[in-house]
């Protein structure tokens, strides 16, 4: 299993030193999250403090940028990291598109897929020569010259993971993406039940095989050096079950487990304004759908056993303090247990 963490993106001063203690106890990645601030600049200060581990974005909203500005960055990074870039991209929900990126708004799967394919023609372009004519319904980008064409960065060209909720994004994340990255909300039960068939059905689409697509995220982890700090982390996840489970949207993956009931509860809740009181109707055995729970010497079990043979990737943020060959033993550890994925497949 792959392992990766967060870098801040919050204060550049920390980012050299994070990265290089991700790398130092083994991680295989480091990644960013849009949401206050930019994910890409971290990752480009990450590239020059590390050697070995991946640097990609865990998301990067997509529409707000054109697919020029994403690939440019995008390759850019890879060139400069020694073709250690993975680029995480998601669509956001319409609000967000419309009302704070200003963004016209249409379906989002169709025009997700583009995307993609718009960025690997510039890639193809810019790396291999290949006359830049990508002609969508959503994109047209047609124009390139050598003015404005990178050097070759002698690398293969980043895979592309793609934020996926919904069944026709999933499938067609399997279909097109390098990566599917799950929302946190998820059990094990869902994932194998709901998520993975509409994956495996993008994937035959197109002939390609489950080793070289990276499953990622699909829950929480609960963890720390005793039992007082997995019961704090543990009521960290019991909170964010609570709010995401007050969502309607969401309430299919407590249909798996016969918790209607429960997400109808929590929508009512939320309704009336109760966000306080989301947590407390949250159970223990309910939480422990939704995360790996233990400390430091019983996580890899745990993760194991609810991880283990569906998911390739998990992220784990741990304290800087935390010991040096305690932290090296549980990455390692984690590392050992087993994924389907094997390899990203983007020489072409």
């Amino acid at each position: 299993m792959r392992i990766v963490c967060q870098l801040p993106t919050d204060d550049w001063a920390r980012v050299r030193r994070r990265a290089a203690w991700a790398e130092a106890a083994g991680y295989d990645g480091v990644t960013t999250s849009e949401l206050a601030h930019d994910p890409f600049m971290p990752l480009a200060i990450a590239s020059q403090a590390t050697e070995q581990v991946a640097l990609g974005t865990s998301i990067a909203v997509a529409f707000p940028r054109s697919p020029m500005i994403a690939a440019n960055l995008g390759f850019d990074l890879n060139a400069q990291s020694g073709g250690r870039f993975e680029l995480g991209l998601g669509s956001q929900v319409k609000g967000h598109n419309e009302r704070r990126f200003s963004t016209p708004w249409t379906a989002p799967v169709p025009r997700l897929r583009e995307y993609v394919e718009a960025i690997r023609a510039i890639w193809r372009c810019w790396e291999y020569g290949e006359k830049l004519k990508y002609e969508g319904e959503h994109y047209q980008i047609t124009l390139m010259t050598p003015e404005w064409s990178p050097k070759k960065a002698g690398f293969a060209p980043p895979p592309i993971s793609l934020a996926a909720v919904g069944p026709h994004m999933l499938k067609m994340a399997g279909r097109v993406a390098d990566g599917v990255r799950l929302h946190g909300f998820c059990t094990r039960k869902y994932i194998e039940n709901v998520c993975m068939p509409k994956v495996e059905e993008g994937m035959a689409l197109s002939g390609r095989k489950r080793e070289a697509l990276e499953v990622s995220g699909g829950g929480f982890i609960a963890t720390g050096p005793d039992a007082a700090a997995v019961q704090e982390k543990l009521d960290w996840v019991r909170y964010r079950v609570g709010f995401y489970g007050s969502t309607r949207t969401y309430l299919p993956v407590f249909e798996q487990h016969g918790l209607e009931e429960l997400g109808l509860k929590l929508h009512k809740l939320s309704v009336e304004g109760k966000w306080s009181e989301l947590a407390s109707h949250v159970s223990d055995d309910v939480v422990r759908l939704f995360a790996a729970v233990g400390d430091y010497d019983d996580l890899p079990r745990a993760a194991a056993e609810r991880y283990g043979g569906v998911v390739d990737t998990l992220r784990l943020d741990l304290p800087d303090d935390i010991d040096p060959d305690q932290h090296k033993d549980l990455i390692a550890r984690l590392k050992a247990i087993p994924s389907r994925f094997e390899a990203f497949q983007t020489a072409a």
